[in-house]
């Protein structure tokens, strides 16, 4: 397929290439470690025995830990390989 000025197989080098960066990112994130609290640390319910297993040195219940996830802004749409189209999108 014509890529213009691109060469042959930018397209998939670019869908890689971000790919590769957002598995790197989730990696990098730090996972919990050490002694996990019996009791949550936001709202003081207990944190249940199957959790503290799963998860060795959880923090957070259930439902505080879905809370603070949704509070994370989500990354901005920008594709720094992209061509100059698709940052124009």
């Amino acid at each position: 397929m014509a890529g213009g000025w691109a060469k042959d197989g930018a397209v998939a080098e670019q869908i890689e290439a971000s790919i590769s960066d957002e598995l790197a990112r989730m990696r990098a994130r730090k996972q919990p470690s050490g002694q996990s609290l019996t009791h949550c640390a936001d709202c003081e319910e207990p944190i249940p025995e199957a959790r503290r297993d799963a998860l060795p040195g959880v923090k957070l219940c259930i439902d505080c830990a879905g809370q603070r996830d949704t509070r994370n802004a989500p990354r901005g749409g920008i594709n720094r390989r992209g061509s100059k189209d698709s940052q124009l999108k």
